[in-house]
């Protein structure tokens, strides 16, 4: 039986070269991951880190593929409950006019605790980023940088 993943779809008006960017630039990144940088030179093999405002890295990871503006591919180790290692992929392509950006996050156990975490983290964070690129502003969830 396969493992269980994650897999999200999201379209959204702007070039696959922009939204490469969106993903891999840390200052582009903490706006709308909630303050949160993903920070990485994004060569293969170098390390890709989550830091938290005060650097605390909260995810990390290495780069398993950088394939711009079609496909980003890294590890990622939660450091939060059940500190599971799991994989991220994103895919993009022009499809009617506009990108669409497949998400995978795949390698959970069946008995996952991030899995669920991830999967309503995901969306928000990839319409917030959606947002942020169709209107110039990211939407701001209150559990950003901790907050509760």
């Amino acid at each position: 039986m396969e493992k269980p993943k994650f897999v999200y779809v999201t379209y959204i008006n702007s070039t696959p070269e922009k939204v490469f960017e969106a993903l891999t630039n840390q200052e582009f990144t903490k706006q709308y991951w909630g303050g949160q940088r993903v920070v990485s030179d994004w060569k293969e093999g170098s390390s890709v880190k989550y830091l938290m405002a005060d650097d605390t890295a909260k995810v990390t990871g290495k780069v398993v593929r950088y394939d711009p503006p079609k496909v980003l591919c890294y590890t990622w180790d939660d450091a939060g409950e059940g500190c599971e290692k799991t994989c991220v992929t994103f895919e993009l392509q022009i499809e009617h006019g506009v990108t669409k950006l497949v998400t995978t996050h795949e390698g959970f156990e069946f008995d996952s605790t991030l899995l669920p975490r991830i999967s309503q983290g995901w969306p928000a964070v990839l319409s917030s980023l959606k947002t942020l690129l169709e209107s110039g502003k990211a939407i701001h969830f209150n559990w950003a940088c901790g907050s509760k």
